[in-house]
């Protein structure tokens, strides 16, 4: 049985903004970044795969499991919680 998200019910946001600047949280500490995620239940613009994991450190902060790929050409969501990653459909 594939594994499935329990939290598609916290997506707000499915679209990226126009313009990523980068990781919201390296940008306010001059730090680098790798692998952009946006939070689709506020929007915040985070890092994984980089050393401060800022993506991460917010969904457990913040309670907000679903975040997906701010990367080009990417459309990909991953739940922290169900540690599991999925396509949204074009109607959310």
């Amino acid at each position: 049985m594939a594994a499935i998200c329990t939290h598609l019910d916290s997506i707000e946001l499915l679209q990226l903004p126009e313009a990523v600047a980068g990781c919201q949280d390296c940008l306010a500490i001059g730090g680098r970044w790798v692998h952009l995620r946006m939070c689709q239940t506020c929007g915040h613009i985070g890092c994984d795969s980089s050393p401060n994991r800022h993506a991460s450190k917010h969904a457990a902060a913040s309670g907000h499991p679903i975040a997906r790929s701010a990367e080009p050409g990417e459309d990909w969501s991953w739940c922290y919680l169900d540690e599991v990653a999925f396509l949204v459909g074009a109607d959310g």
